[in-house]
C-alpha cells in the first residue's frame, strides 16, 4: 500500500482531485457505517482522514 500512495500524489492536480473525491466518498460511507454500528474508534479514524482529505482538497483548489 505504501508503494501505491506516492503514485497517487504524483498525479497532476486535476487527476488528483478526481481520486481525492472518490477517497472522500469512500470515507463518508465508512463514517456512516461506523455511526450505525456506534463504533467510536472507526468514527474518529474516518473523521481524521476526512479532515486530511479536506485540507488537501482545499490546497488543490487554490
Amino acid at each position: 500500500m505504501k508503494q501505491v500512495l506516492p503514485s497517487f500524489q504524483s498525479f497532476e492536480p486535476e487527476n488528483r482531485l478526481s481520486v481525492l473525491r472518490l477517497e472522500i466518498d469512500y470515507q463518508l460511507m465508512t463514517l456512516y457505517d461506523a455511526i450505525l454500528a456506534e463504533n467510536n474508534e472507526m468514527m474518529n479514524q474516518s473523521k481524521a482522514l476526512l479532515d486530511e482529505y479536506r485540507q488537501e482538497l482545499l490546497s488543490l483548489q487554490e
